[in-house]
């Protein structure tokens, strides 16, 4: 995929940095932290908030005079890291799972995400020169919410950006109605069956969600392949074989595969992922140290007095090294507090240690993995639970090696600390995941990088203050599934369950290093398949991609695949125009469009559950179990038909404009 080109800077006198777009971000904070926070412990996921943020306020900030594309892009910057700081939620409620906490202390859980946040934003900053300005990543949702910002931005007088306007919204109103359609029970939001294979079985579970079409369109279709490989490997390789011999004879084995799929397929999944995201590393940390070189540089080039253009000025790089390493005195606090008074208390000095230089190292390996994940997948798809599997597990063996044999009340205290301790990497992590979006939407815009990093470290603190809150409602209104006192609606909190497991299955011997050494084995050969590629075709095969296609469900990978070969049909024939690029650019106006629609339609949609406590509170009264395959029918049918229209609509406005 060709990425747009960086827009002209910011003239000067243009409002970039103000007191309005910081007070709109913090409000749109709010709302987009609590669904992000109730999505992600119901359903294990949660979605970029970059591109509604930036739609809420462009429609905000008309009404005030000066707006700017670059003090919209200042309020998405804002609203988006808060509402990814949320994902903390895969983590720190596997505390109260196991026991540890009886819900969540405000001052200890703010400053962990807090601290956490801030490292990611501090790490993030040398890989912008890496990963956003000096790599052709594609960045799916920083390109997305570049394009809606410019559109948004330009409409007025312009026919171009009145029609392309015009293909957001149609997108938008397509993937939002048939999101709304598929909570009513009118249509399927996916597809599920389970059939035998042999004496084994594997599930068939797509998802109808045009949000992941679009972001198939805008990945490319060498992404989507790789996803595909990874999908086949888990589900008609591994799944088959690792059920075998172990499903009931007769009956439903829906449970019995699926289960299969989320304890043992998944960690094989992982281990293809660590291996990719290791040799991904070491491939990136060339461009990574000279990104750190020429932050300095810059830095040195600014102190001597000499101009250097606004869309390359960064937080100076000794500013950045100082808060990272200041950092380490509150973390270190953190952690002293945690052990006092348990079983660790007296004799953690080692493990303290450990952790800080643990934190220090790995949060640099995990930010310049997740940001890459982010630049070629998208923020929302990116793995980031899987990437907090490797760091339970390395952690978990660490502090097990430097404390020694533990068992009852000790290995209790053990595993908390880790759980703990990994909670601050992982704020690093989610973080890194969506500020390199952030930056390549700036990057698009013509925003200054340090006025957006400074709106980053905003976000992360109203993040911070209000995930706290909003954790121990969720736990009061519903509890976490496995937790002591958890009724039937509890929330699951899939990934918060299988770290805490993780952890526990470390300090207890039982867990299985054979599935992640098989994922390691199979992520090596596809290394080694991408290098060959790489040498001798056009072709590749992105290992991250193909772990990612491994690991994630089929309900989130299926449809990319799908988005990236319309994707590529539909640039096919845009290339046959003079005004290729243009016909391209109204492709991606309408992959922005869907994930834009459906994302909103998230956020109120999540504001309705949590207001009216019920898990499914639009679906019609009358509509029945028996209903669920004439929906399933119907969903194909209906998502199909908007899709072939929505792409004939824009093929037919993309031809006329030329």
């Amino acid at each position: 995929m060709s990425t747009p080109a960086p827009a002209a800077a910011p003239q000067s006198g243009v409002r970039e940095f103000t007191t309005r777009a910081v007070i709109l971000g913090a409000v749109i904070t709010l709302v987009f932290t609590a669904a992000n926070a109730y999505l992600g412990l119901k359903v294990g996921l949660t979605f970029a908030t970059s591109i509604p943020a930036a739609v809420i306020s462009m429609a905000l900030l008309r009404y005030f005079a000066n707006h700017s594309i670059v003090e919209n892009n200042i309020v998405q910057t804002i609203a988006s890291a808060a509402g990814t700081l949320s994902a903390i939620v895969f983590i720190l409620p596997g505390l109260v799972m196991i026991g540890w906490w009886s819900g969540f202390p405000y001052w200890t859980t703010t400053l962990v995400c807090l601290v956490g946040g801030v490292l990611g934003v501090m790490y993030s900053i040398p890989l912008r020169r890496a990963l956003v300005t000096g790599s052709d990543l594609p960045f799916p949702e920083g390109v997305a919410a570049a394009e809606v910002l410019k559109v948004g931005d330009t409409a007025e007088g312009a026919q171009e950006n009145k029609r392309g306007l015009r293909l957001i919204l149609l997108g938008s109103f397509a993937a939002a109605a048939y999101a709304l359609l598929g909570k009513m029970k009118v249509v399927a939001e996916g597809l599920s069956t389970t059939f035998r294979v042999g004496n084994g079985g594997t599930m068939f579970v797509p998802g109808l969600s045009f949000a992941l079409i679009g972001v198939g369109h805008l990945v490319g279709v060498t992404v989507g392949f790789a996803m595909i490989v990874g999908l086949v490997i888990s589900y008609f390789v591994l799944l088959p074989m690792w059920t075998a011999g172990e499903l009931p004879d007769t009956g439903d084995i829906a449970d019995a595969v699926s289960g299969v799929f989320a304890t043992e397929i998944r960690l094989i999944g992982a281990g293809a992922i660590a291996v990719a995201a290791i040799w991904t590393l070491i491939k990136i940390l060339g461009p990574v140290l000279r990104g750190i070189a020429d932050s300095i540089a810059s830095s040195r080039k600014r102190r001597d007095g000499e101009i250097v253009d606004i869309t390359e000025r960064d937080i100076p790089f000794p500013i950045v090294a100082a808060v990272v390493l200041v950092s380490m005195v509150p973390i270190g606090v953190l952690l002293w507090l945690f052990t006092s008074g348990t079983a660790l208390d007296g004799g953690a000095g080692g493990i303290i240690t450990l952790s800080l230089v643990f934190i220090l190292v790995l949060g640099l390996v995990v930010a310049s993995v997740c940001g890459y994940m982010a630049g070629l997948i998208g923020a929302s798809n990116s793995p980031v639970s899987g990437v907090g599997i490797l760091v339970v597990l390395a952690a978990a063996l660490l502090i097990r090696v430097v404390w020694g044999p533990a068992q009852g009340d000790t290995a209790t205290a053990l595993v908390a600390y880790t759980l703990f301790t990994a909670a601050i990497i992982f704020s690093i992590a989610t973080i890194s995941n969506d500020n390199l979006q952030d930056l390549k939407t700036g990057q698009l815009v013509g925003a200054t990088p340090w006025k957006q990093q400074v709106a980053l470290v905003l976000g992360v603190a109203f993040g911070s203050a209000i995930i706290p809150p909003v954790l121990d409602l969720l736990q009061s209104g519903f509890g976490f599934a496995g937790a002591p006192g958890a009724g039937e609606n509890a929330l699951a909190a899939p990934q918060a369950s299988l770290l805490a497991k993780l952890s526990e299955g470390v300090f207890g011997g039982d867990l299985d290093w054979g599935l992640i050494g098989l994922g390691a084995i199979i992520g090596a050969v596809v290394i080694v398949i991408d290098e060959v590629l790489s040498r001798t075709s056009k072709f590749r095969l992105p290992p991250l991609a193909v772990g990612m296609g491994m690991y994630l469900p089929m309900s989130v990978t299926l449809m990319i695949p799908v988005g990236a070969l319309i994707g590529w049909y539909y640039n096919r024939w845009a290339e046959k125009s003079s005004d290729a690029e243009g016909r391209k650019r109204l492709g991606t106006l309408l992959a922005t469009g869907l994930i834009v629609g459906e994302s909103i339609f998230g956020v109120i949609y999540a504001g309705i559950v949590v207001a009216t406590g019920k898990d499914e509170p639009l679906a019609l009264p009358f509509i029945g179990e028996g209903y669920l395959h004439w929906g399933e029918a119907l969903g194909v049918v209906v998502f199909a038909g908007i899709l072939a229209v929505l792409y004939l609509r824009t093929k037919k406005i993309a031809a006329t404009e030329a």
